[in-house]
């Protein structure tokens, strides 16, 4: 983000990439309370408050390693009096979810980037921060699906952002849940299929889907960004939806 954020993350792990930028800079702004579902290090969440998106933003996280360097990059980017962090494994349940801290109808907008892998799918990464980052159990989008609905207000968002493979799977969890829902397919190049969407939906809506027209990364040759995707990777602007 042109040198907005400094985040510390695993040297070997999971690292936050072009997805967390997308999801913080696709949080609407004004929103007074976040919460940011599988934070890992706190990229997303915190790419929300630098952008001025959110005025708080509370980090979910269960892995050990990761949730220590979120507490480390939310001091070092000045966030402590915005930023709170809360160990939980979003896929546990009601009872352990509001033991953690997790309170029910308290965010306005819930944002995530789930494990998108079932088990047995894709090549398992060696270290296990990485793998939990990247594969779930089946059946395990629905329970994090839940736990955002049970943490949204009435009429609050959730913003997820998944690989286009797994669109059925997250619109039929979503739809139980929400509405209003708004798909925004992201393509590598012009004329290549959406490899990633970015889903918001509005908790207790009942409006019709929009599917938007397909929005692409980069240009015909090269690895240079589009105009408007460089804008929001350098930190100068949020995402158009």
């Amino acid at each position: 983000m042109g040198g907005r954020l400094t985040l510390s993350q695993p040297r070997n792990g999971f690292r936050a990439g072009l997805d967390s930028v997308l999801l913080g800079a696709a949080v609407p702004v004004g929103t007074a309370k976040l919460l940011d579902l599988g934070a890992g290090t706190g990229a997303a969440g915190l790419v929300a408050l630098a952008l001025g998106r959110a005025e708080t933003a509370l980090l979910a996280e269960r892995d050990p390693q990761a949730l220590a360097l979120a507490e480390e990059n939310v001091a070092g980017n000045g966030f402590a009096g915005r930023a709170g962090i809360v160990a939980v494994d979003v896929t546990a349940g009601a009872a352990a979810r509001r033991a953690a801290g997790l309170i029910d109808n308290g965010h306005d907008v819930v944002i995530a980037n789930p494990p998108f892998f079932a088990a047995g799918r894709g090549t398992l990464a060696p270290q296990a921060g990485r793998a939990d980052a990247r594969h779930m159990e089946v059946g395990s989008l629905d329970l994090w699906l839940r736990c955002a609905a049970a943490c949204a207000t009435a009429g609050g968002r959730v913003i997820v952002i998944y690989p286009a493979e797994g669109l059925a799977e997250l619109l039929a969890s979503l739809h139980r849940r929400f509405g209003a829902l708004d798909v925004l397919p992201l393509a590598p190049r012009p004329g290549a299929a959406a490899t990633r969407i970015l889903v918001r939906a509005i908790k207790g809506s009942r409006a019709p889907l929009i599917l938007r027209a397909t929005r692409v990364l980069h240009g015909e040759e090269g690895n240079a960004f589009a105009p408007e995707f460089e804008a929001i990777f350098r930190g100068q602007a949020c995402l158009d939806w």
